[in-house]
């Protein structure tokens, strides 16, 4: 049975940071993760991307739902557990790497699915808006267990009835013992059905590493 559902989006360098703090936990515990789609694209497509966001947003997050598009076409034909090490790579060699430019065509995650022992022709779904179905359908999923007007990411806790957040936002991925009492507490207030948000404005610089 799947542990946890994580919703994600390759672009968000947010979720890219929770996630390596699951996987940290993951190496400490056997928890089983199904890895999901929410698309920032999709979430934003009512809005002006030129008023409301910085320069290049609708670029990258378009890019991130064509990866997603990817990742639903190699899911399909190879199974579910390819979904994690595409994640990996892929939003890796974007947030860790810099290497955000290169896959604005199709030659960077062609590049990936072969270093991972896939096809470079899955590349070719990044521009088949068919699997936009999928990932709505996905996102919708998530959103229905949080309610809307959230992001990426969104974790949910023994799914599909189990207790959902979005979140947590942390700036830097803990590791040891801090990543296990982080998750040990997130997930109580995930369980408790009167949590609603816990927030503040001053951060530390986001790091970002594998």
């Amino acid at each position: 049975m799947t542990d946890i559902e994580f919703f994600f989006d390759p672009v968000c360098p947010l979720a890219w940071i929770t996630s390596r703090w699951l996987e940290e936990v993951r190496r400490q515990r056997p928890i089983d993760v199904e890895w999901r789609f929410i698309s920032l694209r999709i979430l934003n497509e009512k809005r002006d991307y030129d008023k409301e966001f910085p320069p290049r947003y609708d670029e990258f997050h378009t890019m991130g739902l064509r990866l997603l598009r990817v990742a639903a076409a190699l899911r399909d034909t190879e199974g579910p557990d390819v979904v994690g090490p595409y994640y990996a790579a892929v939003s890796g060699a974007i947030h860790v790497d810099r290497r955000r430019d290169d896959f604005l065509e199709s030659g960077g995650v062609a590049g990936v699915l072969a270093e991972l022992g896939h096809k470079p022709g899955y590349a070719e779904a990044r521009l088949d808006a068919s699997w936009d179905e999928v990932v709505r359908a996905e996102g919708d999923v998530g959103l229905s267990r949080t309610g809307g007007n959230l992001g990426t990411p969104i974790i949910t806790f023994g799914p599909p009835d189990g207790p959902s957040l979005f979140g947590p936002v942390i700036g830097r991925v803990p590791r040891g013992a801090e990543a296990l009492e982080l998750w040990d507490a997130v997930e109580v207030l995930a369980r408790f059905g009167g949590f609603y948000e816990i927030k503040r404005s001053i951060r530390e610089k986001l790091v970002q590493e594998r």
